[in-house]
């Protein structure tokens, strides 16, 4: 297809490619049958992880390969020049057919470290990591957080020493997603200690096989594991797998960070659509309080939806849709606890008995996982903060 396609002509041939790869979903879901996890965070162990991976990763191939991956991305890296609410209006179709579910991992790599790279990376590091990436033959994970720094990423304390023509980076790092199926660590590290916060720091892309790199699940509340710790014990770095400028890796991250809030908008969307759909099936009548309950988490999966089309909207304009995106992030946050409040209600004692029913005790996972997204992707309150210092244009407080 040469050009710009018009969005409907578009959206039109990727049903037809998509009908001739997959099979549709049933147009509504069948209740009490199937399947009922609503697990915010996967409960898996290190071989279904692997398996899994294996099977999106075979997707996300095909996709590639067949023009319908990258479709923002130059023709050089297997993509098509779309704008990039192209990608919106492909995974719009993409819903209704039953393809493995991206995990974590895959946007990570696709539409957080692969632009990171573009922005960053040398013609070298371009060659030898985009197409891979994209296709998904190389997968990324983010080795940010640490014990210390919360919240406040520059507060970072893992260290990366110079070695000759290398470096060598000694520290941990926590709440890592997809360590254990990633092939490559994109980690932030303090080159210079001396130099203010938000200096000082650089980035490299790590080996998740090297010698020296220890990945430790951690467990969470909700039985699971999704989460892992990185241990980096005098792991050998050459320059040339080093992200941008030496002591300007602050920016560096901010790119990243700055991709991930896009993709946040849509988080526990589906499952407060099973919450309603609970509330439809229940055996017994709703409360008043119950009804008025499920209209309200009706109108902000509404409203979720609406700011997703903000952002998309934001993106067909070329405009960085920084607002629109924390105000996603915030309201889908809100839109998950949301959820919780009306299950809680609606099942009472029997979300916290496992008697085998249907639909019940699963919902346990939906609870005990969902407040973590208040930290996932930028706490919420550093959202608020970036809309108080950008859009309300409200001074910083005094330290």
């Amino acid at each position: 297809m040469n050009g710009t396609p018009d969005p409907d002509e578009f959206r039109a041939e990727a049903r037809r490619w998509l009908k001739s790869v997959a099979t549709a979903r049933p147009e509504r879901r069948e209740w009490g049958r199937g399947d009922d996890s609503v697990a915010v965070f996967e409960n898996w162990t290190q071989a279904e992880e692997r398996a899994h991976t294996d099977r999106t990763r075979a997707w996300e191939r095909l996709r590639h390969d067949q023009g319908w991956g990258a479709l923002a991305w130059p023709a050089e890296y297997g993509g098509r020049e779309l704008p990039p609410y192209y990608e919106q209006l492909y995974r719009a179709e993409e819903a209704a057919f039953d393809v493995p579910r991206r995990t974590e991992i895959f946007p990570v790599t696709q539409q957080l470290v692969a632009p990171a790279i573009r922005i960053w990376g040398t013609d070298e590091q371009q060659r030898r990591w985009l197409r891979p990436m994209l296709r998904t033959d190389e997968l990324a994970c983010q080795l940010f957080s640490e014990t210390e720094a919360g919240s406040d990423l520059a507060a970072v304390r893992t260290r990366a020493e110079r070695d000759g023509d290398g470096w060598i980076l000694r520290g941990h790092k926590l709440w890592t997603s997809g360590a254990r199926v990633a092939t490559w660590g994109v980690a932030v590290c303090r080159t210079d200690p001396e130099a203010p916060k938000h200096a000082g720091i650089t980035v490299f892309l790590v080996r998740m096989d090297a010698p020296g790199v220890t990945v430790r699940p951690i467990r969470q509340m909700t039985g699971g594991a999704s989460f892992n710790e990185v241990y980096l014990d005098d792991v050998q770095v050459p320059d040339s797998d080093r992200l941008g400028p030496v002591g300007q890796g602050w920016r560096v991250t901010l790119t990243v960070l700055a991709a991930e809030r896009l993709d946040s908008g849509s988080l526990g969307l589906d499952n407060a659509d099973r919450a309603l759909d609970l509330a439809r099936h229940l055996s017994r009548t709703l409360t008043g309080g119950e009804r008025q309950q499920a209209a309200d988490l009706f109108v902000r999966a509404l409203v979720q939806r609406l700011i997703g089309l903000r952002v998309t909207a934001a993106l067909a304009a070329g405009r960085e849709p920084g607002a629109e995106a924390s105000v996603g992030k915030l309201h889908a946050t809100a839109t998950m606890r949301a959820t919780t409040d009306l299950v809680q209600q609606l099942l009472g004692p029997s979300l916290a008995a496992d008697t085998g029913a249907w639909g019940t005790y699963a919902w346990t996972e939906h609870l005990l996982g969902a407040p973590g997204y208040r930290i996932a992707g930028g706490s919420d309150e550093i959202q608020r903060n970036i809309l108080a210092e950008r859009v309300l244009g409200l001074p910083k407080e005094p330290k």
